[in-house]
């Protein structure tokens, strides 16, 4: 029971965000008006996506002081999960611009630092893909995310706000908090990052079993 209820709880905040989010009153803002809806998905998936990228920068440099492959495992797990919420939170977000933007791609600043900033995510499995030592795959890779980390984050955060951008908060348009003043959205908002993290971090814990299963098999074969 203490393993699986965090996954038990993963999946009542997802039910829960998902019946609440869909069906639950929503302020009338101007423009947004019902889709308003998508901050649940598009906005805390992208939470999501950067909690986990924090713990896969803090295994990275576990594993730079270890050598264990074990926390690169988990580096390289919650980075792919991280991916994947990424890419979730840019498609719901394309959806929501082309019913307030009129565009699912508008060249937004936010929008596209977020695509450069997932191409760079791409390229860290492109280069771990390269390489064949364990070791030197994990050290490089490790390297290679915690500085991926570092640029990742002022490149999505800041950069936006020195230009004009039609995202909330940037380019000198009011945050959401600035004009919402309907404190339901709240009531769904927090529980969907508490539940999108945990399920990323399931699937990260799947992937590093898999992994080590397969490791342990091939340690067999070349034994064998």
């Amino acid at each position: 029971m203490r393993q699986t209820w965090w996954k038990i709880l993963a999946i009542a905040l997802l039910l829960y965000t998902l019946v609440a989010g869909l069906l639950m009153d929503a302020p009338r803002l101007p423009i947004l008006n019902e889709t308003i809806r998508a901050l649940h998905f598009h906005v805390t998936m992208w939470f999501g996506m950067i909690l986990m990228l924090v713990a896969s920068v803090y295994y990275s440099i576990k594993f730079l002081h270890t050598n264990k492959l074990e926390y690169d495992d988990l580096a390289l797990e919650l980075t792919n999960s991280a991916i994947l919420f990424g890419v979730l939170g840019i498609v719901t977000g394309m959806l929501w611009a082309k019913f307030t933007w009129g565009d699912y791609w508008s060249g937004d600043p936010k929008q596209n630092a977020a695509a450069i900033g997932l191409l760079m995510y791409f390229a860290y499995l492109i280069l771990r893909g390269s390489l064949t030592d364990p070791l030197q795959r994990g050290r490089i890779g490790a390297v290679y995310n915690i500085f991926a980390f570092a640029a990742f984050i002022p490149l999505i955060f800041v950069l936006p706000r020195l230009t004009d951008s039609l995202h909330p908060g940037n380019g000198g348009n009011p945050g959401f908090n600035a004009y919402d003043l309907d404190s339901k959205l709240r009531m769904v908002f927090y529980p969907a990052i508490i539940g999108w993290t945990l399920l990323g971090g399931w699937i990260a814990t799947v992937r590093v079993r898999i992994r080590r299963v397969e490791r342990v098999l091939d340690d067999r074969l070349l034994s064998s």
